[in-house]
């Protein structure tokens, strides 16, 4: 039998190069500790290496540093989760996803937790403010004019005038022109809104030559003629005011014929041909009454008075006033019995 001869050393090994102070190995010992944290990779049974670090940081917030310089991280609670597998347990940082953590069961002795994971990603989006809708974007505020008195009551009678502001009453005065001053012409325009304010005032000079100024009437005199506006120009001025409303007078057609002017029937009012005025007055309802009779009768003031003729505004302003009288029943009957022009 041959011998067999051992050459053993038992000396001491020769030292092993520290690998904890390669940075690079620290690097990926970070990493693989940060995803063992987070639960991704499994913690690997390492024991605690004794060198130290060469570049010591200070302990992070749940660390804590040992005696012999290396750091103790606590390992992270673990959460149940449902799981189809049959219930296997995985960690899930709170801090990292926290609109996906599950709510804990309010049962007590589940197996399964309940998670709603759409409702709680709904929560922790940004809330959006709804726009509103089609319906409620129509406020009543928007239009003031149907909340007025005078709208609610044309409307319930039927009336086709709904807005008291487009309403106008106007009178004139006429002078004497032509042979032997028998043609009417005008010197004198006044217009005033439903409310009884002035619009237009003004005296006008005729085209023609003035015979004579029927002063005890029209109250105009030579001196009111040297400034006055002429024809042309006070009649477009007055179109322009009575175009598109309607206009109340008391025999409002010589009014018109002055202007040389036809104004639409259906946008005309006239208080001498109003036979619910007449009736209030106690006159026949087909009889054409004077301004100043129905004035005196049915709002108890004097006008046209006195020997220095008359005022075309406070004619203008009562012939207002006396069709307020019967508006509502007169709109009804001409919304029925609409007026052909």
């Amino acid at each position: 039998m041959s011998t067999l001869l051992l050459n053993l050393d038992f000396g001491e090994p020769p030292p092993k190069k520290a690998l904890e102070g390669n940075a690079k190995h620290r690097k990926f010992v970070k990493k693989r500790r940060l995803l063992e944290k987070r639960g991704v990779l499994n913690k690997k049974n390492q024991p605690p290496s004794n060198v130290p670090k060469l570049h010591s940081e200070p302990p992070k917030k749940g660390e804590t540093r040992q005696m012999d310089d290396t750091l103790k991280i606590p390992p992270p609670p673990k959460k149940k989760t449902a799981a189809s597998s049959g219930g296997s347990e995985q960690s899930l940082d709170k801090k990292a996803v926290p609109w996906l953590t599950p709510a804990p069961s309010q049962k007590a002795g589940s197996v399964v937790n309940k998670v709603d994971l759409l409702g709680e990603f709904q929560s922790a989006l940004p809330k959006i403010k709804s726009h509103p809708t089609r319906h409620q974007k129509k406020d009543p505020q928007k239009n003031p004019q149907k909340n007025t008195p005078a709208y609610s009551e044309n409307k319930c009678s039927g009336a086709s005038q709904t807005m008291p502001r487009k309403m106008v009453a106007i009178d004139c005065e006429m002078v004497g022109t032509g042979p032997k001053g028998h043609v009417s012409s005008l010197a004198r325009c006044s217009i005033i809104n439903y409310n009884g304010d002035v619009l237009y005032d003004e005296y006008i000079l005729p085209p023609c030559h003035i015979v004579d100024y029927r002063t005890r009437w029209s109250g105009i005199r030579k001196h009111h003629m040297v400034n006055a506006t002429p024809f042309k120009i006070a009649r477009g001025q007055i179109l322009k005011i009575l175009t598109g409303k309607i206009v109340v007078g008391h025999a409002i057609h010589n009014d018109f014929k002055a202007l040389q002017y036809f104004h639409p029937k259906s946008l005309t009012r006239d208080t001498s041909h109003i036979p619910p005025l007449n009736r209030k007055a106690d006159c026949p309802e087909n009889a054409t009454m004077s301004l100043k009779h129905l004035t005196k009768k049915l709002l108890n003031r004097d006008i046209q008075t006195g020997k220095s003729g008359h005022s075309s505004v406070e004619d203008a302003q009562a012939t207002m006033e006396l069709y307020k009288l019967v508006e509502v029943e007169w709109e009804q009957h001409l919304a029925q019995n609409p007026p052909k022009d």
